[in-house]
């Protein structure tokens, strides 16, 4: 009888156990499943950050050309200025040695 009881005892732990083992296995189920749904998640928000990215990089692209172009036309007036200040300069000059002329001639 003894015996008996003892088999009985183990078979219920058996059992306890594999009522443990298989609320695991759910539990392991649903997980696997929460992970999934997360990693599909975060599958989606890396490819909308990748295209963000992409458009970014894009208008920085842009802005950097623009930026280049603005510059370039800023040295070309300031170029220009430049030849005109010299320009203005030279006839200046050329103004000035002429009403010296005209005053020797004059006198």
């Amino acid at each position: 009888m003894k015996n008996l009881e003892e088999k009985e005892k183990k078979l219920q732990s058996a059992l306890s156990k594999l009522e443990t083992l298989k609320l695991n296995f759910d539990d392991l189920s649903a997980n696997i499943s929460i992970i999934e749904n997360q990693k599909n998640q975060l599958k989606i928000e890396k490819e909308e950050l990748q295209q963000k990215y992409k458009n970014l990089n894009n208008e920085h692209q842009n802005l950097k050309h623009n930026l280049e172009k603005v510059n370039l036309e800023a040295i070309k007036k300031f170029e220009n200025q430049n030849k005109f200040t010299k320009k203005v300069d030279e006839l200046n000059q050329e103004t000035d040695s002429l009403i010296e002329e005209i005053d020797k001639w004059q006198t």
